[in-house]
């Protein structure tokens, strides 16, 4: 803006001889200023997950498909970015389920060799690591007034082919021996035992010789604040971390026991409702695994 300051001498017979400042605006050339706009994408890698949707039978979505996420229309609707914060975001409601479960999710499944889908995967004697940073978004309440649940990381079990034939199952599921729910703003952990320790080793393989245990709650209040979470797994023993300073160790007969299945991690979000109008988001921000 440019401000001319002119001084004038003024006098008549009706007024005093002053001197006035006479400011003269102009207005500024036209300026077309940039304005840049800042965008923080995830940086998650999917080439080794596939995820689950919560339509068709259920829809299930591999690489390279999942890579475009964020312009796949199936996905769109349940997988998109937070460019704000920087986050993938799984959106579920109940509706389709798999074949072993009542609920619904938006889930990812990993996948250690993707070209064979999910015929490959890892025991506890191979060891396994996930590390994962996230939030709740958003999530329902039930008629009670209470938040509803949901499951945002898991490890799953699964039968190889010789087990599963050994015991004359249709298919490879096994139980999940790790199970990390968001109850009411705290993480909470539930995993498996064996019900018998004296079952035998094909006793052992039937899903019906696991129960739950007591499960365990972190006392930290995570509420709707980004959050990390980490799982370390090695020969018998599992170690469940939060934001790196609390842990819970599983290192029993129990863990020593599975060692017979196969595993495979999962993250996302596994809403625990079939209730009409339930509903929950989860965001992921960072997202790893490795063996």
């Amino acid at each position: 803006m440019f401000v001319l300051s002119i001084n004038v001498s003024c006098q008549n017979q009706d007024n005093i001889s002053e001197e006035d400042t006479v400011v003269i605006v102009t207005p500024e050339d036209d300026i077309n200023e940039d304005i840049e706009q800042t965008y923080n994408l995830p940086t998650i890698d999917l080439s080794h997950w596939k995820v689950t949707l919560p339509i068709g039978k259920p829809t299930e979505v591999l690489p390279p498909e999942i890579l475009d996420y964020a312009t796949n229309q199936t996905l769109k609707p349940f997988m998109f970015n937070d460019s704000i914060n920087g986050a993938i975001v799984f959106y579920t409601y109940p509706n389709s389920s798999t074949a072993n479960s009542s609920y619904s999710r938006t889930e990812l499944r990993e996948l250690m060799n993707p070209s064979d889908k999910s015929a490959t995967n890892w025991t506890f004697k191979q060891g396994g690591h996930l590390k994962g940073t996230l939030s709740m978004a958003e999530i329902s309440k039930d008629e009670n007034g209470d938040y509803d649940r949901t499951i945002i990381m898991q490890i799953h079990g699964r039968l190889t082919n010789e087990q599963r034939d050994l015991i004359g199952e249709d298919d490879n599921n096994a139980p999940p021996i790790l199970k990390i729910y968001w109850v009411d703003g705290k993480v909470r952990v539930k995993t498996k035992v064996l019900k018998d320790l004296n079952a035998s080793d094909t006793e052992i393989l039937y899903t019906d010789a696991w129960g739950d245990d007591n499960g365990y709650s972190f006392p930290e209040y995570v509420g709707f604040d980004k959050f990390t979470l980490e799982v370390k797994v090695s020969e018998g023993r599992m170690e469940v971390i939060l934001n790196n300073n609390a842990s819970v160790v599983y290192d029993d007969i129990h863990m020593q026991k599975w060692g017979v299945f196969e595993n495979y991690f999962k993250a996302g979000n596994y809403l625990v409702s079939k209730r009409e109008n339930a509903f929950s988001k989860v965001k992921y921000y960072k997202l790893e695994a490795s063996h």
